[in-house]
């Protein structure tokens, strides 16, 4: 309570400017967020329950939900090992080209996802650089499921390793250099010491890395082709649908993606109360 009311203080901020401003706050998250999935949701019973559920069983949503999990179960993975891997090379070793690895991890974030989606067309379509030796192997990567797990991983590539390298930097080496003195192996520290030091921030890269590989669009927009069945994506078939006018079946579809986006926060939620506590029992200020 002390803390709590030293910190108010330390403001100097009247009281009904504090007020205001979480009002604020609360006001502009329900124009943008709540009233938005109010929406949502409203339109997908806007037929009824029954209609409702015959959208969510249909064959062509479950089709893309199983595609949305599937290229989930597929670029998660990668992108957890690339990140440690990433991590532990960037936050415990100096090497030529470190800093160079450090800005190439966040092209990501600043080119646009229709961009990247438009290169693997220029590398991978029937016109592209590779695309006649694909062609005269019968490999298809665009329009087909490695092009959209391709994209996604491209995507997504950057969340765990920039979760993990500040933690493992925040680290350091001593816990390391002295399980190596006392005899571990490289392997050994990694997954004794390193490992369980960065877990939570680990595992809080996985949930992001999770929640944008389910919602991706732009770039899986240009290498899927739109096959209905084939390639389409939930976050595609939601698009096919809405074009359709197919309003309550769009809508439907929408409140699974939704419902994924609920749990992502949820865990993501639960991962931030992991950390605050190891904060606690560790004494770091939280």
């Amino acid at each position: 309570m002390a803390r709590s009311e030293s910190s108010r203080q330390a403001t100097g901020d009247p009281a009904w400017i504090r007020r205001s401003l979480i009002a604020l706050a609360f006001v502009w998250l329900a124009a943008v967020v709540v009233l938005p999935l109010m929406a949502v949701f409203t339109q997908a019973f806007a037929q009824g329950g029954g209609a409702y559920l015959e959208s969510i069983f249909s064959d062509e949503t479950r089709f893309a939900v199983k595609l949305t999990l599937l290229v989930a179960l597929v670029v998660v993975p990668l992108n957890t090992v690339f990140g440690l891997c990433a991590a532990w090379s960037i936050a415990k070793f100096d090497f030529p080209g470190k800093s160079l690895l450090s800005t190439l991890i966040d092209i990501p974030f600043s080119v646009s996802p229709i961009i990247s989606g438009l290169v693997f067309i220029l590398l991978f379509g029937a016109q592209g650089i590779w695309g006649a030796w694909l062609s005269s192997h019968d490999i298809q990567i665009v329009f087909a499921l490695p092009g959209i797990v391709l994209a996604t991983l491209f995507v997504t590539f950057p969340f765990v390793a920039r979760e993990v390298i500040p933690a493992m930097q925040a680290q350091g080496t001593e816990e390391e250099e002295a399980a190596l003195v006392l005899g571990a192996s490289g392997w050994q520290t990694f997954w004794r010491v390193t490992l369980p030091n960065t877990k939570w921030a680990l595992m809080y890269g996985i949930v992001l890395c999770t929640a944008r590989s389910m919602g991706e669009f732009g770039a899986v927009s240009v290498v899927s082709g739109h096959i209905r069945g084939v390639t389409d994506t939930l976050p595609l078939h939601v698009e096919i649908l809405y074009n359709e006018y197919n309003f309550a079946a769009a809508f439907a579809a929408a409140t699974l993606l939704a419902g994924f986006g609920l749990v992502s926060l949820i865990a993501k939620k639960a991962v931030e109360h992991g950390i605050r506590r190891q904060k606690i029992l560790s004494g770091e200020p939280s």
